[in-house]
């Protein structure tokens, strides 16, 4: 073999070895979360290994020859058999020597392809029924972003607070408004007690206002308004269908606890909300 013979597949080795390195480099950024530019970073220097490789392999590694098919006739000449021979041995003789870059090459394929299954473990778990359902279950009682739990008495007339499932406060899906009503005011309150999902309908913004003069709770986002009063029914705004509203108890021992879920998903509607 003639040293530029060795040297070309030097570098096509050195393309497959480039690629290995990157391949390894990105899974390593990867598993330890580091920027997206070393991730990028790792993957561009494996591709680019291969791309040299491939190159240098199709330029460097396949012979350049043309072959024409005689038609053979019988007996061959001694002279033609022995080149036959010679060929046969120079061609094994070339297999087995250029078994190292072939080896190579399937290791920086191999390398590669399990690069390639590190991001199946961003695809997290699945969705399931979280999109229809809330922490909200029969007999979970209310509690406020401090911690307190709320009791039947805590609220006063036209008073309103943020409550969560006890044990998930901050779970945004969960997030429930709960306010008193004036006597006489509402239908099937507990007490006056009454409490809506606090993700608007429309874009998923928190309804953080309430004007008491008309029960009236207001997304601050794209104003979206919805009566407090009658199952918050959208009375102006983007929004295209009510808050979801939460069945309400009282405990045994004065707790305010939820009767259930949502009767329906909470937030934006999407495909599967009429």
């Amino acid at each position: 073999m003639t040293n530029q013979a060795a040297i070309r597949e030097r570098a096509v080795a050195a393309g497959l070895i480039l690629s290995m390195i990157g391949g390894v480099a990105f899974m390593i950024a990867y598993a330890k979360q580091a920027a997206i530019q070393w991730q990028g970073l790792g993957l561009c220097a494996a591709f680019a290994g291969l791309l040299i490789a491939a190159l240098g392999w199709a330029r460097w590694v396949l012979p350049y020859e043309q072959v024409v098919d005689l038609r053979d006739t019988y007996p061959q000449p001694e002279e033609e058999r022995e080149q036959m021979v010679e060929a046969y041995e120079h061609g094994m003789a070339e297999l087995t020597r250029r078994r190292w870059l072939v080896r190579l090459l399937y290791g920086a394929a191999g390398i590669l392809g399990l690069a390639a299954l590190f991001p199946v473990g961003s695809l997290g778990p699945q969705p399931d029924d979280t999109l229809f359902h809330t922490r909200w279950k029969r007999g979970v009682r209310l509690q406020r972003a401090d911690g307190a739990l709320v009791k039947e008495d805590d609220l006063n007339v036209d008073g309103i607070i943020t409550v969560f499932p006890e044990g998930s406060i901050g779970d945004s899906q969960s997030m429930t408004v709960l306010l008193r009503l004036p006597d006489g005011v509402g239908k099937n309150t507990l007490g006056g007690l009454i409490a809506y999902s606090k993700m608007c309908t429309h874009a998923g913004c928190p309804v953080a206002l309430y004007r008491a003069a008309d029960q009236r709770l207001v997304c601050p986002c794209h104003q979206s308004a919805f009566d407090a009063a009658n199952d918050a029914q959208v009375i102006d705004g983007p929004a295209d269908h009510a808050l979801p509203r939460l069945p309400l108890q009282i405990s045994s021992d004065g707790f305010v606890e939820a009767a259930g879920d949502f009767p329906s998903p909470v937030g934006p509607g999407f495909w599967e909300e009429r």
